[in-house]
């Protein structure tokens, strides 16, 4: 095996090599616009009423934030991105990011598109796994009943019926198209029917190969363990472990639930514990490389190079199918490209979805930025030292 390039974060050149100076600017203009917490926090709220009542907002949002952090409305649109980061040695990770919908119509449709984003990856280099929520396909008040223990009347039992067969279906369909289909993590108190499906789907699916992937946030105190139980329950059971860590999207939601309820709080009490955490689950997870496919899909640097230091101390291939290291698109592009200028294998989550539809997405997407110690400022620092190298480099 070639020895690997040196592995360096603050590489600029490799970082932003996929975009041109004017994509650059407009990078780093979003960057200083969307790291105000209030307008971070009200943004997407505001966005959508404007939308909602028809205000012309639509092309300045397709313009901005949009095209920051999603590949497009379409399929077809995400193209020239999924190109572009695979001219760059990057893979891509699709996402329907359409969100808050709640109907029997709405969650058809969403599994109908499921299966249109596996036939679109097929049909193309680059596109190892596609991402899937539960609650795109379930009914939220159905899945805090099943998590809580609460006995379904016979009409939620049909309900979610339906809800295991969609999810069946899609899984079949990602098993017969050779396809990788990573399956989000829910906010605690949804999480234990998703937890339970999704196992059952890798029992069923998951055995000559690694097709269905489950997600842990280890913010939560109890997810390191119920990763490590896990891959000993696929071990004993004969199948293959598919799993995403994330620190966590709900942070401050599951913090304000378990306070207003009298619980204790399930959320690490420091985000040093957190981090602890997700570096203990990343090591157990190339520990047993053979039997788990890992997607470290984080923004933290320290836990990207101590994923790309274990791979290269055990002698791992870096481009073994079972590791991947993945960020979202328009975020951390320093580590997603020095990554995979290193010989690993890296990639881009890229949401996709009508502007009105994603909105909901993009919301999070600022008040992430703003709520990740040193992210924004990261961001903008290597944005600026690249156009002040570029302007040197010309003379």
């Amino acid at each position: 095996m070639d020895p690997a390039p040196r592995l360096s974060f603050d590489n600029t050149a490799v970082a932003f090599a996929y975009k041109d100076d004017r994509e650059l600017k407009r990078s780093h203009r979003i960057y200083r616009l969307i790291r105000w917490p209030f307008l971070a926090r009200t943004g997407s709220a505001i966005s959508y009423f404007a939308l909602r009542i028809g205000l012309p907002v639509k092309g300045i949002i397709r313009r901005t934030i949009f095209r920051q952090f999603c590949g497009g409305e379409t399929l077809a649109d995400t193209l020239p991105v999924v190109d572009k980061l695979l001219a760059n040695q990057v893979l891509t990770v699709m996402d329907y990011g359409v969100e808050a919908k709640d109907t029997e119509r709405d969650f058809d449709f969403t599994m109908q598109e499921m299966k249109r984003e596996i036939d679109f990856a097929k049909a193309r280099p680059g596109i190892p796994c596609i991402s899937c929520k539960v609650t795109g396909m379930a009914r939220f008040g159905l899945l805090e009943k099943l998590h809580a223990g609460v006995e379904l009347n016979d009409v939620e039992q049909a309900e979610w019926q339906r809800v295991r067969e969609r999810i069946d279906e899609v899984s079949d369909y990602a098993h017969r198209h050779d396809m990788g289909l990573y399956f989000d993590a829910e906010e605690s108190w949804l999480q234990a029917p998703v937890d339970a499906l999704v196992t059952e789907m890798m029992e069923k699916y998951n055995r000559e190969k690694v097709v269905v992937f489950n997600t842990v946030q280890l913010y939560l105190k109890d997810r390191l363990d119920f990763l490590k139980h896990s891959y000993e329950a696929a071990k004993v059971g004969g199948y293959f472990y598919g799993i995403k860590l994330v620190r966590g999207a709900y942070m401050d939601k599951e913090r304000r639930r378990a306070a207003k309820l009298g619980l204790p709080s399930p959320v690490q009490d420091t985000k040093a514990d957190t981090d602890a955490a997700f570096d203990a689950a990343v090591a157990f997870c190339i520990h047993h490389v053979e039997r788990i496919s890992v997607c470290v899909a984080s923004h933290n640097e320290h836990s990207n190079l101590l994923f790309a230091s274990l791979v290269q101390e055990r002698g791992i291939d870096p481009q073994h199918p079972h590791l991947l290291s993945c960020q979202l698109y328009g975020m951390s592009d320093h580590i997603t490209f020095n990554l995979a200028h290193a010989g690993f294998r890296a990639a881009k989550y890229v949401p996709y979805g009508p502007v009105k539809d994603v909105i909901h997405y993009l919301g999070r997407r600022a008040a992430e930025n703003t709520s990740v110690g040193g992210q924004m400022g990261r961001e903008l620092q290597l944005l600026k030292r690249e156009m002040e190298r570029r302007l040197r480099v010309r003379g």
